[in-house]
């Protein structure tokens, strides 16, 4: 039998779950001057701090290509900062500007308020079984990333 929750099983129902708070966060977004994908580049930056194109592409999982637009468009935005790389001539490094940390700080704030909200709605002890979820879904995303190099640029 079809669940409208998913297919019943760990995997489908996992899935679907994280589909949905994922939606419902970027629901959350107070920026709409950058999109979801220029948003997520400005949040690996910074995480991951300055980096050259090719690396931000591989971090996103993007072609260069599609990154080099996503990069322009941010940096016509005044969100990022292209530098020349420090023994690479060839290459940049792609910096996050005091604009574009601002943009990352507003969108977690928001997220990170409306999810504080849910969770006191919570009793303790869900809150405490979401806590060992988190640690098990990070092992579980560690895992993933072990097939697909990161690279930093310096």
């Amino acid at each position: 039998m079809h669940s409208p929750y998913g297919d019943g099983s760990l995997s489908g129902d996992l899935s679907l779950a994280v589909v949905r708070l994922a939606r419902r966060l970027r629901g959350r977004r107070e920026n709409k001057l950058v999109s979801l994908t220029q948003l997520s580049a400005l949040n690996t930056l910074h995480h991951e701090g300055p980096m050259t194109p090719g690396a931000l592409a591989a971090a996103e999982r993007v072609r260069p290509p599609s990154m080099t637009r996503v990069i322009a468009s941010l940096s016509d935005l005044g969100m990022i900062k292209r530098e020349p790389h420090p023994t690479d001539g060839r290459q940049a490094i792609v910096t996050l500007s005091p604009e574009g940390v601002d943009v990352v700080i507003d969108e977690l704030a928001a997220r990170k308020a409306w999810l504080s909200d849910r969770l006191a709605e919570l009793s303790a002890d869900e809150r405490e079984i979401l806590r060992e979820a988190v640690q098990i879904v990070n092992k579980i995303l560690g895992q993933a990333d072990t097939d697909v190099p990161r690279s930093r640029a310096i």
